[in-house]
């Protein structure tokens, strides 16, 4: 498939109304997508604290992103060099970097196979079996538009924040 043919969705949920407060589609899903996206949400509020609930993703602990928190948050200390040095030598130091909790934008990323904790994925579950799964697209930007035009329905009739309800079991062993 044609890399025109497919677009990729990035959004924000707030989990305290449960609205869908940004999104972005592109062609693609790279780390100068995840910043960019990142950066028109902290633009809405340049001086609020944000915490960022994110999986594991290589593209949510970019050097793109550590970069723009760095800018954001006014922070002069050298990063390094990606690959080599300092706080972008290696994935790790990143997400580090990003989960700082003296840093006034932050990261929480969620532990590896744990994506449920991530409510943004159950807000996607929705979008797919009330627009996707059915759906019928005669081009990307029809698709483009009807997503767009069904996070405004969502947020207008349906959001509210999720409650869960999941007690859990005991482990027996």
């Amino acid at each position: 498939m044609h890399p025109s043919c497919t677009l990729s969705l990035i959004a924000g949920l707030s989990v305290a109304r449960g609205e869908i407060v940004s999104s972005t589609m592109t062609p693609t899903r790279d780390e100068t997508d995840f910043a960019l996206h990142i950066e028109h949400l902290i633009e809405t509020d340049p001086e609020a604290e944000w915490v960022f609930i994110v999986d594991g993703l290589n593209t949510h602990q970019s050097e793109s992103l550590v970069r723009l928190i760095a800018r954001h948050c006014e922070l002069d200390d050298p990063l390094g060099q990606k690959g080599k040095s300092g706080v972008l030598a290696r994935q790790s130091s990143r997400a580090a970097f990003l989960a700082d909790s003296s840093h006034r934008i932050r990261f929480v990323f969620t532990p590896k196979h744990c994506s449920w904790l991530n409510q943004i994925k159950i807000w996607f579950s929705i979008l797919v079996r009330r627009l996707i799964k059915r759906g019928n697209f005669i081009s990307t930007l029809d698709l483009q538009k009807k997503v767009f035009q069904f996070i405004d329905y969502f947020n207008a009739t349906m959001a509210k924040p999720f409650k869960w309800t999941y007690k859990g079991k005991a482990l027996c062993f």
